[in-house]
């Protein structure tokens, strides 16, 4: 039907009055209900395939002179399209030619130029706005009310009626629902007051309504939730292989309320039988349910020094569907048989039921890896479970480090925020054996199940990692050069070839920053409904399979297994598949860029906090960052400062961009250089720190 209407609007030149005269129109035409065609023509135009061209007159997309992609805004009004497809570069778009399109918004435009000079387009159609909703700071004049938006790049302020403020006072935060208008003129009205605009908690809710994440599920998602039983009966067991009498636990941050992923160990003559058994999310969340549809928009869970918002609601993520000890569990388990030299003979992957027989800690298991005697006399019917599974981690480690793993090992912030937003303390968040040992076991289980799938060539979604550009490579060697290393010659770009450049760099001072350096070279790894690999991890095949109570692509996954293993996968299933792991797969990667944002912001808020009690203070610290503007400081604890160059030594300072440094003819200041700073200022609203030397 899709292709009859695109096929008809390409030919003919029949002009309609109204969208809904073209629907009634296609419908006599194909003998539809307008329902039906409804349906397909709202698919088109947000699919980007056609476009209102001129009011009720619609063309048919030409791949040739259109783009989709994301609005990118700018503080100065103009902003840039950052296009879908990775091939093409980033597009100015001129103020006027936004066409009511603004920062976040994915549209589909028209290419005005495209040559090495320039690349300029014009958004003709807004396929999903992002912007149905705006925080900011209402402030009243006379009797209008206007919210100032948090968003810099969002450059209009919001008019709102008097009688639609929810009588927010003077300069408390608030979320606006932005009214539909053909004026170019925004107006909406308050629909949530967050608090007093410098408030820390306001501050915190504000970003995380920036983001559109919420801590409230809708009351339908709750109620479909809270009808699904607590407890696993056996009709659910029926079919399923049970292993409840196995050795199974769960090992996670102390701190961790949900559980999906247990492990067990055993011995097959020289061979490990390393069992991963997730939880099976998919049994109790459907398709076309509330919660599906929930957990799709929401994408992933994401998570705050003092809060979680989870991908679905508690009676799942912490009750039926969590691996909590003691009680029956169902799950999707894969078994592999693993040789010394950490080669997988073979593997199984099945339905099952569990019985968790501890919830582990990754500090307790760490212990007992240590030589622990309380710790290890305190878990001593797993203890040797545990050795067993240290060494076959190792094994795993050495096998992918052979075929050129990168371990950028890159620390995590870990703040601790009272019930006041008060910070505690702020410090790099530890990662010993314990984590490496989940780590690796993950990784191996999400590879064989990749392989497995692609081997079938049943439509997948794939979590891949692209080879970096050689430019950015050569950047980075250029880099390295400016440290005083010598670098080899590019030949070809491979796993084994950056963890060479790497090794060059270890036990440094400047150790973590050429990590950084060389991360940022690297491509963003994304989910794809195409199996190309994974560049970091030095695989061929990879998924993302073992956290569906927290991530989208693995609950799709989990779905597609089942139906694999319950042998539903029809023809006609097969091709909605196919186009449901495309949508779902770019889905997935920008709800995973938005909540990685979010979570990022959050902690340079809470960073902001806690280093405001800390100016005047002075800190040692390495060079992170350098611009034409001044260079960025870390500290040990991962807070960073700016040092702007007007606070520097009086100097004709030069920016280098491509050795990082700024070169003057008494000073230099490279990346990588360890300097001592003092605490100066600290911005809470804009999440600004400022140091100088000190």
């Amino acid at each position: 039907m899709k292709q009859k209407i695109l096929d008809f609007l390409k030919s003919s030149k029949i002009k309609f009055h109204s969208k809904d005269d073209m629907i009634l129109y296609f419908a006599g035409r194909f003998t539809k209900t307008p329902k039906e065609i409804k349906t397909v023509i709202d698919s088109l135009i947000s699919r980007g395939e056609i476009y209102e061209k001129r009011k009720s007159e619609f063309a048919v997309v030409n791949d040739k002179n259109f783009i989709k992609g994301k609005v990118i805004g700018t503080a100065k009004g103009y902003a840039f399209l950052s296009p879908i497809s990775k091939n093409l570069p980033d597009f100015f778009i001129a103020q006027k030619k936004l066409n009511g399109a603004m920062d976040g918004d994915l549209v589909l435009a028209k290419i005005i130029s495209q040559t090495e000079e320039s690349t300029e387009c014009e958004v003709v159609s807004i396929l999903e706005n992002s912007n149905k909703t705006i925080v900011g700071t209402i402030t009243y004049h006379n009797k209008d009310a206007f919210v100032i938006p948090d968003n810099k790049k969002i450059t209009k302020d919001i008019f709102v009626p008097q009688k639609l403020t929810m009588q927010a006072k003077p300069n408390y935060r608030v979320v606006v629902k932005l009214n539909k208008s053909r004026s170019n003129h925004l107006s909406g009205q308050v629909i949530e007051i967050l608090g007093e605009s410098n408030d820390i908690h306001s501050l915190e809710l504000g970003i995380i309504r920036e983001h559109k994440l919420y801590e409230i599920f809708p009351e339908q998602v709750l109620t479909e939730a809270r009808k699904i039983s607590q407890i696993v009966s056996n009709a659910d067991i029926n079919g399923r292989v049970d292993l409840r009498n196995k050795k199974i636990f769960t090992i996670d941050g102390a701190d961790a309320r949900d559980f999906d992923d247990a492990v067990s160990i055993e011995m097959s003559g020289n061979n490990y039988i390393l069992g991963v058994h997730i939880a099976d999310v998919g049994n109790y969340v459907k398709y076309n349910t509330s919660l599906e549809n929930e957990a799709y928009t929401r994408g992933t869970s994401a998570y705050f020094p003092n809060m979680v918002l989870p991908m679905l609601p508690v009676e799942l993520s912490n009750g039926i569907c969590s691996l909590n000890p003691n009680v029956n569990r169902l799950t999707l388990t894969v078994e592999m048989e693993i040789e010394p030299s950490g080669n997988i003979k073979s593997y199984k992957i099945y339905e099952s039921v569990i019985c968790s027989c501890h919830r582990l800690t990754y500090d307790q298991v760490y212990k007992v890896l240590c030589g622990d005697k309380q710790e290890s006399e305190n878990l001593k019917d797993i203890k040797d479970d545990l050795l067993l599974m240290n060494t076959l981690s190792k094994i795993l480690e050495k096998r992918r480090n052979d075929a050129g793993q990168l371990d950028l090992d890159i620390s995590e912030t870990y703040l601790e925020v009272d019930e006041n937003f008060n910070v505690s303390f702020v410090k790099k968040r530890e990662r010993n054996e314990a984590h490496k040992l989940i780590e690796n076991f993950m990784v191996v289980c999400n590879e064989v199940v990749a392989k497995h799938f692609a081997t079938l060539k049943i439509p997948f979604v794939y979590r891949i990692h692209e080879k970096p550009v050689l430019e950015k490579i050569k950047d980075v060697c250029l880099f390295f050069n400016g440290l005083g290393i010598k670098t080899p010659e590019i030949k070809d770009i491979t796993p084994l070839f950056i963890q060479e450049l790497l090794k060059l760099t270890e036990n440094k001072s400047y150790t973590e920053i050429a990590n950084k350096v060389m991360l940022r070279s690297l491509q963003k790894a994304r989910y794809l409904d195409e199996c190309l690999g994974h560049f970091g991890l030095a695989l061929d095949y990879y998924c993302h399979f073992t956290s569906p109570i927290r991530r989208y692509p693995d609950l799709v996954i989990h779905r597609i297994i089942k139906e694999t293993l319950h042998k539903k996968l029809t023809k006609q299933r097969r091709e909605e598949l196919a186009d449901f792991v495309l949508d779902a797969s770019y889905r997935a990667s920008e709800t995973e860029k938005n909540a990685d944002e979010a979570e990022r912001d959050v902690d340079d808020l809470f960073k902001a906090v806690y280093i405001k009690n800390h100016i005047g203070e002075e800190f040692e610290g390495v060079i992170s960052g350098v611009q034409n503007y001044g260079f960025y400081v870390e500290l040990e604890n991962t807070i960073e400062g700016l040092v702007r160059i007007e606070t520097l030594p009086d100097d004709a300072y030069l920016y280098m961009e491509k050795s990082l440094k700024l070169k003057g003819n008494s000073h230099v200041y490279s990346i990588g250089d360890k300097v001592k700073i003092k605490v100066v200022n600290s911005n809470v609203f804009d999440r600004k720190i400022d140091f100088i030397l000190a």
